[in-house]
């Protein structure tokens, strides 16, 4: 859930920049919200669902930590005028331009286990037909943790709309990818969640 709220508050930022024009408090939101939490509260249920509980406590406090931090530095941080002219959401507007190094950590976390996760699952399920849904569910969320990856990447080339536009639809096929699993009868080949289940 708060995974998703991650999402929608970045979509929801971008549609007021395109609304209503640029501004340092929203621009600063849209970095909060789509660099640093946009793959990782989603990746991090990963975790607790494939790992074992100390370990996923563990890394989540990490994981806390090095987002607060890197968000109390975005709420500091000067902006750069020159940048802020070209009307454009960008990273390159932060004035403390390090900060810019943490967010690839972060990222890079939320790809091994959001994508990377579901991708090893899929697998998994793939080698059992009674598992068909969950192979199919596990498909739809790793295309889904991918595709505002690829939209990343065209921002760096100045098209930053493209990354609107592929965070709704991994948003889609997430949301799709969870119904299908929710739908499925046939149980988990994960302890963790065989006992989220039942509880």
């Amino acid at each position: 859930m708060l995974g998703v709220f991650c999402y929608v508050a970045g979509t929801i930022t971008e549609s007021i920049h395109v609304l209503a024009g640029f501004s340092i408090f929203n621009f600063k939101a849209w970095y909060i919200s789509g660099a640093l939490l946009g793959g990782a509260p989603l990746a991090q249920g990963t975790v607790y669902l494939m790992f074992k509980k100390k370990f996923a406590d563990s890394s989540a406090w990490v994981l806390a930590i090095v987002i607060l931090f890197a968000a109390i530095l975005v709420i500091l941080s000067p902006v750069n005028d020159e940048h802020i002219k070209e009307g454009r959401l960008a990273g390159k507007i932060l004035g403390w331009t390090f900060i810019r190094y943490i967010t690839p950590f972060i990222n890079i976390y939320a790809f091994i286990f959001l994508v990377g996760g579901a991708i090893f699952s899929a697998v998994r399920y793939s080698k059992n037909p009674a598992f068909k849904k969950r192979f199919i569910g596990n498909l739809l969320i790793a295309v889904g943790g991918l595709l505002p990856g690829i939209g990343g990447s065209f921002t760096k080339f100045g098209y930053v709309e493209v990354l609107y536009v592929t965070e709704l639809i991994g948003l889609l096929f997430i949301y799709s990818g969870y119904l299908t699993i929710r739908n499925d009868n046939a149980g988990s080949v994960y302890q963790n969640q065989v006992q989220l289940a039942t509880a």
